[in-house]
């Protein structure tokens, strides 16, 4: 088990999520953001719109989404 926070994830706050892989806890944030979007909390909101303009390029967001993996897998196991 790894934990990552929100904004490890590129999020905006310090809500831990905690799982086996990558792709959960990616899954986790997701969720996560899906759901500070429906609260329109304007923290969670202005992350968004960074996240969005790093899409706007692929190979940045292949990289970031590189990076965070990288970042989850050279973790210790809790």
């Amino acid at each position: 088990m790894k934990s990552m926070t929100c904004r490890d994830l590129g999020g905006a706050c310090d809500l831990v999520f905690q799982a086996e892989t990558f792709e959960e806890i990616a899954a986790m944030s997701k969720a996560h953001g899906t759901e500070m979007f429906a609260k329109k909390d304007a923290e969670h909101l202005e992350a968004m719109q960074a996240m969005r303009e790093l899409m706007k390029t692929p190979q940045a967001m292949k990289e970031w989404f590189m990076g965070r993996k990288a970042a989850f897998e050279a973790l210790p196991d809790e």
